[in-house]
This record gives C-alpha cells, structure tokens and sequence, in this order.
C-alpha cells in the first residue's frame, strides 16, 4: 500500500552569503615603506601645551581674524635653551603661529576678556619675518593665566640668559685686555735694560777718548 505522506529528502545546501576559505594567501600588491615624518621638534621639549584659538590683528581691515583652533606650545631647545611659541590647527597641523620669546616682549589681558591676552611678535608662520599682533582665547580663565604667567616667566629667563650671555663676554673681553697689558709691561721691562746699557757704553767710550787725550798731553813733546 503506498504511503499518503510527502517523501522528504534531506539536502546540504551552503548558506547563502558565506564563501568558502581556500587558505590562500593573497600578497599586496604594493609595498609601502615606513616614513620617518620631521616635525622640526624633535630636539625641543614642551614646556606648555593648551588648547586656544588664534587670531592676527588686519590693519588693513582694521579688524582681528581668526587664524586658527588648536594646541599652543612653548618650546624650549635643548642645547640654545630658546624658547619659541608654535601653535598648530588641531586637524590640518598647519602652522599659525611660530616665533621666538624675546626679553623684550611682554603680554597683557585683552580688554573685556579675562580669556584672552594680546602680544606683539615678529612671526614666521608664513615663510616671512613679520610684524604681527596676536590675541588668544583660551576655553578657562585658569589657561589664559597660566599661559600668561608662562610667557613672563619664558621672557625673564631669556633676559637673565642675555645677561649672562654679555656679562661672559665682557669677562673674556677685560681677560684678554689684561693678558695684553703683561705681555706690554712685560716688553718694556726687556727693552729698560737694553738701554741702559746702550747708555753705560757711550760712557764708556766717552771715559775712553777722554783717557788717550789725557794720555797724549802727558807725552812729552818731540825735540828738534
């Protein structure tokens, strides 16, 4: 009697979407060499480092312009112990902001803000020495004194180093003037005696020509 139900037959099928790992291995096709990137402070140390944003005064425009959002550092050299400000857009990298903190250079709270402060500096973000006036705004006003009172103390310690720098050359300067001196008097002693001497022989020979004369007038005369 033949059966009413359905035969089911069973079938491996793959699932679908799943591919099959031959274990082969598939080499790039292009090898890329690992590049050492020079970012012109490797032989500097941070001695600050915050977040602020940057703007120039346009005297042209007569206004203030932003000149970019990122991280402000005081960097100090290891060997010239300079110290210069750099600052960089957080996404770009791009520089805004690159000089040295002179003794000269002072910097001062921005007026109707206690967040920011205004400085005058010879840039060289650009490429080019320029004149500029920068003012930043920092997120606290914790961080505007902080950078504040980094930036006096970084000038100072730039005054002392001048300082010190003209005080050693001035030093070297009276050293090698007093070694000049010994070596004059030092000439002049030699050349006293020579003429003294010079001087005792001319009156020896003076005392000698006086001595023949005396001599020759004592000889009795010749007889005719």
């Amino acid at each position: 009697m033949a059966s009413n139900e359905p035969q089911h037959r069973e079938e491996e099928e793959a699932p679908a979407g799943e591919e099959e790992d031959t274990g082969a291995q598939v080499a790039p096709i292009v090898r890329l060499e690992e590049v050492a990137v020079s970012t012109g402070e490797e032989n500097e140390e941070a001695i600050l480092d915050l977040k602020a944003k940057l703007y120039r005064f346009d005297k042209d425009g007569n206004q203030w312009k932003e000149r970019g959002a990122g991280t402000v550092k005081f960097l100090k050299h290891t060997e010239s112990k300079k110290v210069r400000l750099v600052m960089r857009q957080s996404k770009t990298l791009k520089i805004c902001a690159n000089h040295l903190v002179l003794p000269s250079m002072s910097v001062q709270e921005h007026a109707g803000n206690d967040k920011s402060c205004v400085w005058h500096a010879t840039d060289f973000a650009d490429g080019e020495l320029k004149d500029e006036l920068f003012c930043i705004r920092f997120a606290s006003v914790e961080n505007c004194k902080t950078f504040m009172e980094k930036f006096q103390e970084v000038a100072e310690s730039q005054q002392k180093k001048e300082e010190n720098k003209d005080a050693t050359a001035a030093a070297g300067l009276l050293e090698k003037l007093s070694v000049e001196d010994e070596k004059t008097e030092e000439k002049a002693s030699e050349e006293v005696p020579a003429k003294e001497e010079k001087e005792e022989d001319k009156d020896a020979k003076k005392d000698a020509v006086k001595g023949d004369a005396e001599k020759k007038d004592g000889e009795p005369s010749a007889s005719t």
